[in-house]
């Protein structure tokens, strides 16, 4: 039998995370995502595959501030593709789920289908200063108005490393050859990525840690983004 395919998953450590957001400026980068206008923000229509979105624990005077990095999840058993009548949102067998673009007709099941409410609509043509059009990313295709995106583990990076572990007649390494643009920028250190089957990474280590949780986990999606509870 062939050796199975990795299960790409993420670590995230909310004790080492400052919310300074360089892990959403990193995936707007690296993802050609458009930067958003004062209209598109005042709508509620931005677009940003990765958010740090802020959680209030406990009532005040005694409220908390807590900080959560919120992404596609990546789901073992993801609503949305469930839901997609054209199969526009589809799962891998690397086990990223992704988007084709030219088959979305923008009907948005998947989006009402998503619990974590991460996958968004493009309401308009993306559109960038003159000045920022030499910095698009050649490897990742511009999504046109009327389909939906997301976070897709920065798959274009996968592709790569696929193609030179090819080259040198190799498996892809299941730590630190593959690595999305969220994780790669963050300062803290607080993200980690690798196949959560293989027990010799980090993630897979992380992962039984007592502090390990997933968000919604009873809905049984079977998130593949992994959050470590702050210890305090």
């Amino acid at each position: 039998m062939g050796q199975a395919m990795p299960r790409w998953g993420m670590v995230i450590d909310l004790d080492r995370c400052s919310g300074c957001r360089g892990c959403v400026v990193a995936c707007k980068q690296e993802n050609n995502i458009a930067p958003s206008t004062q209209e598109q923000a005042q709508s509620s229509r931005m677009i940003s595959w990765m958010n740090v979105i802020t959680v209030v624990d406990g009532d005040y005077p005694d409220a908390k501030l807590r900080l959560l990095p919120m992404l596609c999840q990546q789901c073992e058993n993801p609503p949305c593709v469930r839901v997609c009548p054209v199969g526009a949102t589809q799962k891998s067998s690397q086990g990223i789920v992704g988007q084709i673009y030219p088959r979305c007709i923008g009907c948005r099941y998947c989006a009402s289908a998503c619990p974590y409410q991460v996958k968004y609509f493009n309401w308009s043509p993306p559109s960038w200063p003159r000045e920022f059009e030499q910095s698009l990313n050649p490897s990742v295709s511009v999504r046109p108005k009327g389909v939906i995106e997301k976070c897709t583990f920065c798959v274009q990076r996968l592709q790569r490393a696929r193609d030179q572990a090819a080259f040198e007649g190799r498996k892809v390494r299941s730590e630190g050859e593959y690595v999305p643009a969220c994780v790669e920028s963050c300062p803290a250190k607080a993200m980690y990525f690798g196949d959560l089957d293989d027990h010799s990474t980090e993630v897979a280590h992380l992962v039984r840690d007592t502090r390990a949780f997933r968000v919604m986990d009873e809905l049984g999606t079977e998130p593949n983004i992994i959050y470590l509870k702050e210890s305090t």
